[in-house]
């Protein structure tokens, strides 16, 4: 079967690789759809954290499912996803319910190689039905369920002024679910396209174009003066990342989604006197694959929204280094495989 590799940062090599073989525990989807997503596009700069070479990206995926062992309620030849954060299900964090940040995750396309193939072998306890979905609705719900995720650990209320920084397909997802969540979202990037992008697609009432001189004028405005209760970063951006601390309301959460290699800086009187919160937030739960889900098919999320290229399989190697530019007004590429 035809694969694509990353084998150096900047470089992309199709090759021929053995069609994986059912295995115990086991299932093998024939891959429809694959969504490109930052951390494929850092990996080709050289710039993803956990990464090593040469490997097969890929973790936005939807296919058909062809075989499998031990799923119970699923059919062959049904359409499916899956979460792509494989655990070890021993260690604290899988004991204590939080798979999404085992002590020995194997995330698909990071850790290990991920879905630029034309079939896939995953653990079978990972599928997802398809519920009635599209496959470029499929392979939109893991990038998605990331910023559900994000929501769901900041604990969204309604009423709440939510900054999310960063207007990426992560940062949009998770202006979205915040919005779900009842809360008022404001939108900040250095983007004006997709700032524009968040108040024509999205209905994001507020903007705010990073680069102002006066953001946190411009966010004591919105708040009435409070400032946001909730900030959440899906930039991944060392000097966004910083900055955000200063556009915290008193008894804040900060939530970082994005993320990047150096340190995290500020000043804790500042921060100590706010009785602010920060956390992480890794990855995303089977239940946020589940809020997606219902989500789309309620309509609250219209996944065509995000997908603003389309490419084939073949075509990946050529067309890929194209999408790193902001000049391209990538939002989504959705790579078709097979027919």
């Amino acid at each position: 079967m035809k694969t694509l590799v990353c084998t150096t940062p900047g470089k992309l090599d199709y090759a021929e690789g053995e069609k994986p073989e059912l295995a115990k525990g086991r299932a093998i989807i024939r891959m429809k759809r694959i969504g490109i997503c930052g951390t494929d596009l850092h990996a080709f700069e050289g710039t993803q954290p956990y990464f090593s070479y040469p490997r097969i990206l890929g973790h936005e995926l939807a296919g058909e499912l062809v075989d499998f062992d031990d799923a119970p309620g699923f059919q062959a030849g049904e359409a499916v996803t899956f979460v792509p954060y494989f655990s070890c299900g021993h260690c604290i964090a899988c004991r204590t319910g939080k798979p999404n940040c085992c002590a020995s995750i194997q995330v698909c396309g990071v850790h290990i190689d991920g879905g630029m193939v034309e079939f896939l072998s995953v653990p079978s306890a990972a599928l997802v039905h398809g519920e009635g979905l599209s496959y470029d609705a499929l392979a939109l719900v893991e990038p998605l369920a990331i910023g559900a995720h994000g929501v769901r650990r900041a604990a969204v209320q309604a009423g709440e002024f939510v900054l999310v920084v960063g207007a990426g397909p992560i940062g949009l997802g998770t202006m979205e679910f915040a919005r779900i969540a009842g809360a008022h979202v404001i939108a900040l990037d250095i983007n004006e396209a997709r700032l524009e992008f968040c108040k024509e697609k999205l209905d994001i009432p507020h903007t705010v174009h990073a680069g102002a001189a006066d953001v946190e004028a411009q966010l004591q405005r919105i708040t009435q003066g409070d400032m946001p209760t909730v900030v959440i970063d899906a930039t991944g951006n060392q000097k966004a990342i910083n900055n955000a601390f200063r556009y915290m309301a008193h008894g804040a959460r900060y939530v970082l989604i994005g993320l990047q290699k150096g340190d995290i800086c500020f000043s804790h009187p500042e921060f100590h006197k706010r009785e602010a919160t920060l956390m992480s937030s890794r990855n995303a739960t089977r239940a946020d694959f589940e809020h997606v889900i219902s989500s789309m098919k309620k309509g609250l999320i219209d996944p065509t929204t995000y997908i603003t290229h389309r490419v084939m399989f073949d075509d990946v190697a050529r067309e890929f280094e194209g999408w790193l530019s902001p000049e391209s007004g990538v939002i989504k590429v959705i790579v078709e495989v097979g027919s």
